[in-house]
């Protein structure tokens, strides 16, 4: 395990193999949508990397996806209707089994040779959001689901996050591994060091230790205090000993991991029992090229010993969560119009974690197709 007091600064010369050019690997289950999404017989438009997905759900609300056009006219099969367990076309009502056989044709002759279906994509429903496995269908059952149990936990409160972002997936990784950026997010975080405790890693992730602590005339949006309600120490207050005596924060320490290809963010409040908070996050690429994403995101919050002060607190927090992400979008697509504008990787990386992330990113990924 490294420390950040024992790191030897160091650089991939050139930025080879450039990481904006490599993909996300297909072979996982990705969040296509939310069960919030599909009413029992609706639909759903989904996009994995250029390939259309129509997500549907029987009336008897098993959930099910296939390629997103009909066999016949290449009809999107997503503005078809749903009847019964079948899923028709609406424009010649040819209409489709879960598996993407082809039930029927209305005018085509008893006995006639039917035309072939079309793809379907496994598909599962747990915590909240309907999985697709996107790649080799006979790699699924070897592959488990992301498992969120913090999102259906009664001792936690979770708020999801779904935005469409215009840069490669991989810049999202380095901006939340990445915490001294802090600097970025002054106005709303107020005045905070992070210090690299320390990171390790194998040949599918990574996971970083750093510690936080805020200036003593630091000034941190309401929703950012209200945030560590859940984890704060009991003997300590809410606002902690730093609080109530003057002096600097003692510090908290968030861990971040990378675990291919989705990521989580914990912080334990001093030294509290158990973090406070635990965000999920998946990168659902969106184009062929993969220069635009979906973040996915689930934020669960430890209900504090009286459950109505973080429900009071609610809406400060989502203001102050919306606000940091606003930041951090506006910075990953600057850096992406600069990637398109300059045709080539021109990152100086220094931090190790992040130079260490990308070899992760890079041995896992698969190659994007060329512009």
């Amino acid at each position: 395990m490294a420390t950040g007091t024992d790191i030897e600064i160091a650089t991939r010369p050139g930025n080879r193999p450039d990481l904006r050019r490599i993909g996300i690997h297909p072979d996982f289950w990705y969040p296509l949508a939310r069960s919030s999404d599909l009413a029992p017989g609706r639909t759903h438009a989904a996009m994995f990397a250029g390939d259309p997905i129509a997500l549907a759900r029987t009336e008897r609300g098993e959930v099910f996806a296939l390629e997103d056009r009909c066999a016949h006219r290449q009809f999107p099969l997503h503005k078809g209707v749903v009847s019964g367990e079948l899923l028709k076309c609406a424009y010649h009502a040819w209409s489709y089994h879960p598996d993407g056989r082809l039930a029927g044709v209305p005018y085509l002759a008893k006995g006639a040779c039917r035309p072939r279906g079309v793809r379907a994509y496994p598909c599962r429903e747990r915590d909240g959001y309907v999985f697709v496995f996107t790649g080799d269908r006979d790699k699924a059952s070897q592959v488990p689901p992301p498992s969120l149990p913090l999102v259906v936990s009664p001792r936690h409160r979770t708020m999801h996050f779904w935005r469409r972002v215009a840069c490669h997936y991989s810049f999202m990784h380095e901006n939340l591994m990445d915490m001294n950026h802090q600097f970025l997010h002054r106005g709303i975080m107020g005045t905070i060091r992070p210090t690299l405790l320390d990171y390790d890693g194998g040949p599918d992730w990574i996971e970083v230790r750093y510690r936080f602590q805020r200036a003593r005339s630091s000034r941190p949006d309401r929703g950012a205090r209200l945030m560590l309600l859940g984890g704060r120490d009991r003997r300590r207050g809410p606002e902690g000993a730093g609080a109530a005596t003057g002096e600097p924060d003692a510090g908290d320490i968030m861990t971040i991991r990378t675990q291919y290809p989705f990521q989580t963010l914990t912080v334990r409040r001093r030294d509290a029992e158990r973090p406070s908070f635990h965000l999920w996050a998946a990168y659902v690429p969106y184009d062929r090229e993969q220069r635009s994403h979906v973040s996915v995101g689930a934020l669960s919050i430890e209900q504090p010993r009286i459950p109505v002060l973080l429900r009071l607190a609610w809406p400060f927090i989502r203001r102050f969560t919306e606000a940091v992400f606003t930041e951090d979008r506006l910075a990953v697509e600057a850096e992406q119009r600069a990637y398109d504008r300059q045709g080539a990787d021109w990152n100086q990386e220094v931090n190790p974690v992040i130079i260490a992330l990308r070899e992760v990113l890079a041995r896992n990924g698969v190659p994007s197709p060329s512009r």
